[in-house]
């Protein structure tokens, strides 16, 4: 079934006249009339048990990679929903994740779930190259849900081994990951492959339909934004007696900046993404201040900030003011609020409510590969909202007004070429902007 979705989606090119925007198809033949007709066409793969949803052309094989407490949910979703979908394999970096996320699973009392659930030994996968072998079986959709620092080089590799994917939030810690992904999506999108991100607002009804009110003029024209991601400290790990520097910065990895790409990237992004949906885009530039106000300098903590303040303007000149911090005790505040010449919106109030959109965007993706619903393709778009937060951690960083454009063409990579375990990979330090001692 894999090896005949890519020619599926090039023959519906031709014979439809469907938009990426989900206009309603015209051709003669379907998504789903072709994958029926063409199913006998073979794809290599690992283990000849994989090949048992073959007997059902309708169902799309699901391995996910990364198996810690978002892509077991990632998992846990898309196998609520009512589509035809098995998970069949996963793979992670570390073993008892990955057994925990399974038994997790398996355990579920919803009978969808259940009977959904069809993970073998044989198809689960640790180690640093474990990304590659769930990409070699015949899973027609991956869920990337690794921590944000492997995501460029998993999604390149998902567009090689022709997969539908599912990628979670953001999709690159640095510009030189955001041009990898942009580069990928691209070829991914000119193959007819599916791509839907974990920026879930994008797939939650109240949103979809108060932002098309938004942008039909119902608050008249926007002249102002705020977006907000203020809430306590997620989580952080002390090391164990025993843990290499790898093994500690992967599973400690909102500590460090290469791992998660500050807290302005690997969280605000969703408030961000929603500004730049109602903007039609990303903004130009951005001048942003930040620090670290109550994080002691010790490695368990490591060299990220905890809070940004950032100040972006819009192409058309409208300003949009970001507020992001972790801070072990602070009022909580996740907003986006859109400021009107006739009135305001806080981005939901104008809509009606949907299912869980943490379940919908897996019915999205599924629906655009069967050909049931609207095409989805969001790489380049994830992509941009995700450099509009990284661009905003440069500026903070350096004190610095940064275009889009200028910080984009940067060659920043924060992160190690090579994963070792047998390596150092060594912390800090925490930037000072303004510094004198620092450039």
């Amino acid at each position: 079934m894999r090896g005949t979705l890519v020619e599926k989606r090039n023959v519906m090119k031709k014979t439809s006249e469907r938009s990426v925007e989900g206009t309603t198809a015209s051709g003669t033949m379907t998504r789903r009339d072709f994958a029926k007709t063409s199913a006998i066409a073979g794809f290599a793969i690992v283990s000849s048990r994989s090949a048992r949803a073959e007997t059902n052309v309708d169902t799309l094989k699901v391995g996910l990679l990364g198996c810690g407490g978002r892509g077991t949910g990632a998992a846990i979703n898309i196998l609520e929903s009512d589509n035809n979908v098995k998970l069949i394999a996963m793979a992670d970096m570390f073993q008892d994740r990955l057994d925990n996320s399974r038994k997790h699973i398996a355990g579920r009392e919803d009978p969808k779930v259940q009977s959904k659930f069809d993970v073998e030994d044989e198809l689960c996968f640790v180690g640093v190259d474990a990304y590659k072998k769930i990409l070699a079986t015949d899973i027609d959709i991956i869920l990337e849900c690794t921590p944000p620092y492997g995501r460029p080089k998993h999604i390149v590799a998902a567009v090689e081994a022709g997969k539908h994917i599912f990628a979670e939030k953001p999709v690159a810690v640095d510009p030189v990951g955001i041009r990898q992904v942009m580069a990928a999506a691209k070829k991914h999108k000119e193959r007819g492959l599916s791509f839907v991100a974990g920026t879930h607002r994008r797939h939650q009804r109240e949103y979809i339909e108060t932002v098309k009110k938004i942008q039909d003029g119902a608050i008249g024209d926007v002249i102002a934004l705020r977006a907000h991601y203020c809430v306590p400290l997620p989580w952080v790990h002390d090391r164990k007696p025993g843990m290499s520097d790898l093994e500690y910065r992967l599973r400690n990895w909102y500590s460090y900046c290469w791992c998660c790409g500050d807290n302005i990237v690997e969280q605000h992004i969703h408030n961000l993404d929603t500004c730049n949906w109602v903007m039609g885009g990303p903004p130009r530039n951005v001048l942003a201040s930040g620090g670290r106000a109550w994080k002691p300098p010790v490695e368990k903590y490591g060299d990220i900030f905890d809070h940004f303040s950032c100040e972006y303007e819009y192409p058309n000149g409208v300003r949009m003011w970001s507020l992001s911090r972790h801070w072990y005790e602070s009022t909580d505040s996740v907003l986006e609020t859109v400021y009107g010449s006739k009135g305001k919106s806080n981005c939901l109030d104008m809509g009606e409510e949907g299912i869980n959109p943490y379940v919908q965007e897996h019915i999205d993706l599924v629906n655009s590969i069967t050909g049931t619903g609207p095409y989805y393709h969001e790489g380049q778009r994830v992509a941009e909202s995700t450099m509009t937060a990284i661009m905003g951690r440069m500026s903070a960083y350096t004190g610095q007004r940064l275009s889009y454009t200028k910080a984009l063409e940067t060659d920043l990579k924060i992160g190690p070429d090579v994963l070792d375990f047998s390596l150092e990979y060594p912390v800090g330090p925490v930037p000072r902007p303004g510094a004198p001692d620092e450039t």
